[in-house]
């Protein structure tokens, strides 16, 4: 993998994001920016801190140069001038998310914006203000080619601007440490997810599925690993159907759980890339999860795992009693795809051509 040519040695890059806690798109920066660094690029970090969630522990990772501004608010002049004030002082903005984008345009002078979900809010009104933000950039980056078609069919944005780097991992991610005692049963089959607690996940479908499921598996058990606004809605379903559903919350070891799983289950309704597949994968695990988005493109139906279609839970039950009948090869091939496919080499790699061609541009 090639650094940085000499004469961009110095070059300044900043990126900008709102940090209200470590969702897939930090954790996507927590593992970029350092790859950045170490290939000679002067990378640093400013955080739009949202305050009424919780960004301190993205920042205790991080381990570029950063600055933190708060951002309450969605709207705010003061806001905007300081992050101006910020991207001025760099050669390349490179923005996430939308309140980056929008903020990281005022005063950029060579623009990137990174493209994370497909959110159906993009392809409402606010897709003119997507289109405008697109005049300003140099490139934008969408993580799934699911993605890039979203941004250029629904959203309107220029197709010759559009470029897909997928995500990329090399390992589970790293404890920061040791695990609270949990209530499972010394011999369940435990179905994983890892994700946040809101209706885009689909959790509710996953605690439906899993009645039918204990039927055939009794040891079933399914575990959920994040936070989120449906914690009390999924806490009820689960007492209805009275059917064992952990929340742990956010937990520091995110590898033991998936030691311990027999299968990791994604039902979201839509999905920007999905990193919990990819961790799945490079922990050996099968995945079952919705054929949505951009998640044929990281989960291989019947090769890496099952998918099946959103807000089926009779169709997710049956895919999981397939795998805890017979996991197969499904965590072997996930490993080798996960590898082969979506490297931290191979992102950071073409994200410098990225900025090399807006450089020279």
């Amino acid at each position: 993998m090639g650094a940085f040519a000499p004469a961009q040695a110095s070059v300044k890059v900043l990126h900008i994001h709102r940090i209200g806690g470590i969702g897939g798109s930090e954790r996507h920066l927590l593992t970029l920016l350092p790859a950045l660094a170490e290939l000679g690029v002067d990378v640093s970090f400013l955080g739009l801190d949202d305050t009424s969630h919780a960004p301190d522990p993205f920042y205790d990772a991080l381990t570029v140069p950063f600055a933190r501004v708060r951002a309450p608010r969605d709207l705010d002049p003061r806001l905007a001038l300081r992050v101006r004030r910020e991207a001025r002082k760099a050669d390349l903005v490179h923005t996430h998310l939308v309140h980056a984008d929008v903020y990281g345009a005022l005063g950029a002078r060579r623009l990137v914006s990174t493209k994370h979900n497909d959110d159906p809010f993009r392809a409402g009104a606010f897709r003119f203000v997507e289109r405008a933000l697109a005049r300003r950039a140099s490139s934008i980056v969408a993580i799934t080619r699911s993605l890039a078609r979203f941004q250029v069919e629904r959203v309107g944005l220029p197709a010759d601007k559009v470029e897909v780097i997928h995500y990329g991992l090399d390992d589970v991610p790293q404890a920061w440490g040791a695990n609270p005692p949990d209530e499972l049963s010394l011999d369940a089959r435990v179905l994983l997810a890892v994700c946040r607690l809101e209706p885009q996940k689909g959790v509710d479908i996953a605690v439906r599925a899993l009645a039918d499921i204990r039927t055939r598996h009794p040891q079933a058990e399914l575990v959920v690993l994040g936070e989120g606004p449906q914690r009390a809605e999924l806490e009820g379903l689960a007492r209805t159907l009275g059917v064992p559903v952990h929340l742990p919350g956010r937990v520091p070891d995110v590898a033991a759980w998936l030691r311990r799983a027999d299968v990791l289950v994604h039902p979201a309704r839509w999905e920007g890339f999905g990193l919990a597949l990819l961790e799945a994968m490079l922990a050996a695990k099968p995945v079952v999860a919705t054929n949505v988005s951009s998640i044929p493109e990281i989960v291989s139906d019947g090769e890496t795992g099952l998918l099946v279609p959103p807000d089926d839970a009779v169709s997710l039950a049956s895919a999981v009693n397939r795998v805890l009948d017979d996991p197969s090869d499904y965590g072997e091939r996930g490993h080798a795809r996960a590898r082969r496919e979506f490297s931290v080499a191979r992102m950071t790699e073409r994200t410098l051509d990225v900025y090399r061609r807006a450089l020279s541009g």
